[in-house]
């Protein structure tokens, strides 16, 4: 199973325990494979610089290295333009469709409320767990 996860949920499972960090411990028991794209670790990498919770260079590095190294990176090719109240949430659906993810993980009501595109399933944290107790 291939799945794209938001940077909010990203985020959320790094600075708290709870749903969004049951789905990074999924992820690192290889539960399924993380398809990535360059822009969503550059915007990773920016929210985790400027967040409210500090966290140093190196750790932010850490969690990049560790993101890269046990994804599947793809090369977007191609626009859509699908996230009419958010286009900057298109990429996620790029990285999907380039990517052939079977899942998109999201927080953010504008893609959830999308819920499927091209075959691609998107689903909340919530949701996706009860999918993976499922498989």
């Amino acid at each position: 199973m291939k799945v794209v996860i938001d940077t909010n949920v990203f985020v959320s499972g790094i600075f708290w325990k709870g749903i969004s960090n049951r789905i990074i411990i999924a992820w690192r028991a290889r539960k399924f494979d993380l398809v990535n794209s360059l822009m969503n670790v550059e915007e990773l990498i920016k929210i985790l610089k400027f967040f409210k919770i500090d966290m140093s260079d190196e750790h932010i590095k850490e969690w990049v290295t560790l993101i890269v190294e046990n994804s599947i990176i793809v090369d977007v090719v191609g626009k859509i333009k699908i996230v009419k109240d958010d286009p900057t949430d298109d990429k996620f659906i790029e990285t999907a469709l380039n990517g052939n993810a079977d899942y998109i993980i999201s927080q953010d009501r504008h893609l959830l409320d999308i819920k499927e595109f091209e075959g691609i399933k998107i689903v909340s944290p919530e949701e996706f767990l009860r999918i993976l107790k499922n498989d």
